[in-house]
């Protein structure tokens, strides 16, 4: 076989596979909306790909307050603890950011990077915790 014609066969392959990419994501994204997936307006992705805080881009996208956020009855946080999260002060456990994701209706994937695990989110009550623990063992002789 020439290479030429090699070549032209390698590039209609790469175009195939790249069509059939394509075609999945289409299938996927036909699926997600027949199945009540959100649909993000662009202005809102574009500020979510600008990196701006999610959970603050997405309250305001459902047309909520951060009172209203912080008060869910699924959410149950202060208002300023919400405006630390907003403002990147504090970080929320990932079990918070799935209640707000649920409560938002949105998927968790979109605060999934902004949320730590409960120790990192709450380190002083882990320490405080330890200590607790190490007290009670020497009080115990151990």
């Amino acid at each position: 076989m020439p290479r030429a014609e090699y070549e032209r066969l390698k590039t209609l392959e790469s175009e195939v596979e790249e069509d059939a990419g394509t075609a999945r994501l289409v299938a996927r994204a036909k699926k997600e909306i027949a199945g009540g997936a959100p649909l993000l307006p662009k202005d809102t992705v574009d500020r979510l790909a600008h990196g701006e805080n999610p959970i603050r881009v997405l309250r305001q996208f459902r047309g909520l307050t951060q009172a209203e956020l912080a008060t869910a009855e699924s959410v149950q946080i202060t208002q300023n603890y919400l405006s630390d999260l907003e403002n990147g002060k504090r970080k929320g456990p990932f079990e918070l950011h799935r209640k707000i994701a649920e409560f938002l209706k949105v998927p968790f994937d979109l605060l999934a990077p902004i949320a730590v695990s409960a120790r990192e989110a709450n380190p002083q009550r882990f320490a405080n915790s330890k200590r607790s623990v190490a007290e009670m063992k020497r009080s115990r002789g151990r």
